[in-house]
């Protein structure tokens, strides 16, 4: 569940940056900050985007607007990974192998 927390964030800072962030770069970051990813928790992700996406952001030559950050607190905020995203259920996520 935790990898998910981390792909969700990693849309939604696409999302608010309007560019595809790079997960890779993403993901060294966290772990430069201490953060597994792999183990990315609720709390942790908001703590993320409270501060530290901002600076992530900036070293990207991305900015974000006040309101772009505030829908990204929201939705990171408002994740639940044990429900699927609209994008997991367009591919099928959740579907059971037929035999």
């Amino acid at each position: 569940m935790s990898r998910r927390r981390f792909d969700h964030l990693a849309r939604e800072l696409s999302a608010a940056a309007g560019v595809e962030v790079g997960r890779y770069a993403l993901w060294i970051h966290l772990h430069e900050r201490g953060i597994d990813p792999e183990r990315l928790d609720d709390d942790t992700a908001l703590a993320f985007c409270r501060g530290p996406a901002r600076r992530f952001l900036e070293d990207l030559g991305l900015r974000l607007t006040r309101r772009a950050e505030r829908r990204l607190r929201r939705a990171v905020d408002a994740y639940d990974p044990a429900r699927p995203t609209p994008d997991e259920l367009a591919e099928g996520w959740g579907e059971r192998e037929e035999g």
